[in-house]
């Protein structure tokens, strides 16, 4: 069987249903190379994008290849998600976008600038332009809700009642202004999680990444929190969301990146996502 079938899960395989996963033309193996890969990713051009990466991999200390030939773009005010096994190289490709790694080779452009030149004091300020939002929330239990949603505005310097005038606006957009004072401990796990996006999004970021942010909640809560996020582009941030849920991939149809062993092996427009 080709290299897809082999490293993917079984509900990610090609199927006579055309599952709307590693569905490369018949006449082309999908260890192909860069060249295909360049070229359906491609397709996917659309004006100024806001995250770029151009054939990038990474290798660690002992050999392990994280990611191998990735070359991808984000638009402005698109929204897409990345998939793949576990150990496919979507965590080790959220960190290059955070600064929390570097590639072994290869470029990642952030709007319009290689992030192997931005170094020192400059990382911090990469950052404040990319909101990420973790599956854990990772809240500061001993503040309350308006204290975590603030913080990223205090550590910009902003003024203490634009932070106010910020942090309400943005807790009533998460139907969470009535929990301002409230402790995180005190609030449900969508709750929680609505606070973090809430958070990452405070300060206008060009590019929102999230990773598993619906893993530890229920269908429901899901499609809440899902939509929240289809919400931000029109606002000007563009959203990339790691996850595994295949219902929710079909049923958001959206761009979907597939890697499998480091490498980028589907690249899925919403047209051809399989009902």
């Amino acid at each position: 069987q080709g290299h897809v079938e082999r490293g993917l899960p079984r509900c990610l395989s090609p199927s006579p249903r055309r599952l709307p996963f590693a569905d490369l033309p018949p006449d082309v193996d999908s260890r192909a190379g860069p060249a295909l890969r360049r070229r359906r990713v491609g397709r996917h051009n659309r004006g100024m994008s806001v995250l770029r990466f151009e054939n990038v991999s990474k290798q660690y200390p002992g050999g392990h290849q994280a990611l191998v030939d990735v070359s991808f773009d984000v638009a402005e005010g698109e929204m897409l998600f990345v998939t793949g096994h576990s150990g496919a190289g979507k965590s080790t490709l959220l960190k290059l976008i955070h600064l929390s790694e570097r590639p072994s080779r290869g470029a990642v452009v952030f709007n319009e600038r290689n992030l192997l030149r931005v170094r020192g004091g400059k990382v911090a300020l990469h950052r404040r332009e990319v909101g990420v939002v973790y599956q854990d929330h990772r809240l500061l239990t001993d503040r309350s809700i308006g204290e975590n949603v603030a913080l990223p505005l205090i550590l910009r310097g902003t003024r203490r009642a634009e932070i106010g005038k910020r942090v309400r606006s943005v807790l009533e957009r998460m139907g969470l202004g009535h929990r301002e004072k409230a402790l995180p401990t005190q609030l449900s796990a969508g709750e929680q999680q609505r606070v973090a996006i809430a958070r990452a999004i405070i300060a206008e970021p060009r590019l929102l990444v999230a990773d598993e942010p619906t893993g530890h909640l229920d269908p429901t809560l899901s499609a809440e929190i899902m939509e929240l996020f289809a919400g931000l582009p029109e606002r000007g941030t563009s959203v990339l969301v790691v996850s595994h849920d295949l219902p929710l991939l079909r049923r958001m149809r959206k761009r979907v990146l597939v890697l499998d062993h480091g490498r980028l092996v589907d690249d899925i427009s919403p047209q051809d996502l399989a009902e």
